[in-house]
């Protein structure tokens, strides 16, 4: 799971841009975490101002995978904080892409590992356990699915169908 530039991966794949399999995503997310610089296999779930099934998928083992949660773009509350942060540091997740907010932003920041969201909101969300897993999920101007690639760093977000190699 090389990490490199994105520009670099822009540069270097411009017939996998033009054929669609290498996207970006609108430049709408903030930078949150240790890890400014992260990619890996995406998993992901969609839900909505509810947390339960994204504190179940941190639980496990990440082995490097990047954890992509559509939260349909709400800014009403956060679906990840500290806690969760250091769970995802812990059992070794890459990074935690939110479409929606965080909170306990220094706490996650603390945490090695790669946060991006659209911002931060100190309320928590729901607990009810509602949403979906492993399902096509359109965030930041592209459809995502899972187990295709994330690659992150200052310059924006790249999605991939497949693995880059340098």
């Amino acid at each position: 799971m090389a990490a490199f530039p994105t520009a670099e991966a822009c540069d270097s794949n411009a017939e996998l841009i033009s054929n669609g399999d290498l996207r970006a995503l609108h430049p709408i997310f903030k930078i949150y975490g240790q890890r400014r610089c992260f990619s890996g296999p995406i998993v992901t779930l969609k839900v909505f101002e509810d947390n339960v099934l994204v504190r179940n998928q941190l639980e496990t083992k990440g082995e490097g995978a990047v954890l992509v949660i559509d939260g349909g773009g709400s800014t009403r509350c956060a679906l990840v904080g500290g806690n969760l942060g250091q769970l995802a540091q812990n059992n070794g997740w890459a990074g935690i892409l939110v479409n929606g907010c965080v909170r306990d932003v220094d706490e996650i920041n603390d945490c090695d590992v790669g946060v991006r969201a659209l911002g931060s909101n100190p309320l928590k969300s729901s607990k009810k356990g509602h949403g979906e897993k492993n399902v096509p999920v359109y965030i930041g101007g592209t459809l995502i699915r899972d187990g295709e690639w994330l690659y992150a760093d200052s310059d924006g977000i790249l999605i991939s169908k497949t693995e880059l190699s340098v």
